[in-house]
């Protein structure tokens, strides 16, 4: 039979496939799955400390700290990351409308870095997107009229 920690590693190996962190998150992970191997395996219940912390209503960043430009904070977790979308329904069970609505985030607000966004608009702007897409609208438009 593997050990705690082998165990451990593999569990958060799974969610690491899946998930981007950083050293920190990764380390504090394995401590706290292989903490709660260890609890099981002694018959203790689990201190289920993060669904306590996600009922609180209170952010742990102010909305201002939130946004940056090259990240953006999870009000809830405080996780940091170019967007929060994926992250909100994942790992909080929240839509986008949801979490602004929690937290009186203007709609206006992007839930993404400000450097996501404009690297994103660049690599667009490079494939020629915006113009293949005027090129179809033109064409569905001249298609229409005929």
């Amino acid at each position: 039979m593997a050990t705690l920690l082998e165990m451990a590693a593999q569990i958060v190996a799974a969610h690491v496939a899946n998930n981007q962190m950083s050293k920190e998150e990764l380390i504090q992970e394995v401590a706290e799955v292989h903490k709660a191997l260890s609890s099981l395996e002694k018959g203790e219940s689990i201190a289920m400390g993060e669904v306590v912390e996600e009922e609180s209503s209170a952010p742990v960043v102010s909305r201002k700290k939130a946004f940056g430009k090259d990240k953006v904070v999870c009000m809830i977790c405080g996780k940091a990351m170019k967007t929060l979308a994926r992250h909100l329904k994942a790992a909080h069970g929240l839509t986008a409308t949801e979490y602004r609505k929690k937290f009186d985030i203007p709609r206006t607000q992007p839930l993404a870095a400000s450097a996501y966004s404009e690297s994103r608009r660049q690599m667009a702007v490079d494939r020629g997107l915006g113009e293949n897409l005027a090129k179809a609208r033109a064409a569905r438009l001249k298609a229409k009229k005929q």
